[in-house]
């Protein structure tokens, strides 16, 4: 069985685990699959709802960290986990900064920075706070070093090429600055987006989007 990448391309944590499957070469399939879906295609297969989730030969996993651990457990080509146990830690430690402390805080904007809703100044206020913060913490151990983790591409990377764009665009609708503006965030991802398969993932992540604000199927 061909490993399937269930999801869609408009998904940051889709387009992490894509990157990382073609950074590896491995030879998968895309399934298209929304979220706000109750039936089988998505529930009993991602019980909490969410996307991106492969379906192995095995059966399937959810959770994007999970399906990245599966995915270098057993494809062992093109490692983005270094060998050494510290290192590779280090990256994971990058991967959790990124999702946790900057992603999903800026996320509580997105309503308003991308989807004509509407966030209270309260929300506004406390997440501008904990990005500082966040920021602040993920500027002690990111290397840019060329890449986020030091002189190699790894998971760091996926997730730094898919998050930083959408957390920079959200702070800089919302408060009229980027508040990244203090690393060198803007050299690195043009660096990046010379990489063929960073390329491949922008591009499908475009078209893709523009399906989902015209055609997704109402919840």
């Amino acid at each position: 069985m061909t490993l399937k990448l269930c999801g869609f391309a408009a998904s940051n944590y889709y387009n992490k685990i894509k990157l990382q499957l073609l950074e590896k070469a491995v030879v998968f399939e895309e399934e298209l699959v929304w979220t706000g879906q109750a039936h089988a295609t998505l529930i009993d297969r991602s019980p909490m709802g969410k996307v991106p989730f492969l379906q192995t030969r095995d059966g399937p996993i959810s959770e994007s960290m999970a399906c990245a651990e599966y995915i270098e457990a057993v494809y062992p080509q093109n490692k983005l986990l270094p060998a050494d146990p510290y290192a590779a830690a280090k990256v994971r430690e990058l991967v959790v900064y990124i999702e946790l402390h900057l992603e999903l805080v800026a996320r509580q904007l997105y309503p308003e920075a991308f989807f004509g809703g509407k966030v209270s100044d309260g929300t506004k206020e406390r997440a501008h706070k904990l990005l500082v913060q966040g920021i602040a913490a993920f500027a002690k151990l990111a290397k840019f070093a060329p890449f986020i983790a030091g002189p190699q591409f790894t998971l760091a990377d996926c997730a730094a090429i898919v998050h930083l764009p959408v957390v920079s665009s959200a702070c800089k609708i919302i408060y009229g600055e980027d508040l990244l503006v203090a690393l060198p965030v803007k050299d690195y991802l043009r660096a990046m987006g010379e990489r063929a398969t960073v390329r491949t993932v922008n591009a499908d992540r475009k078209t893709n989007t523009e399906i989902m604000l015209t055609t997704r199927p109402k919840k």
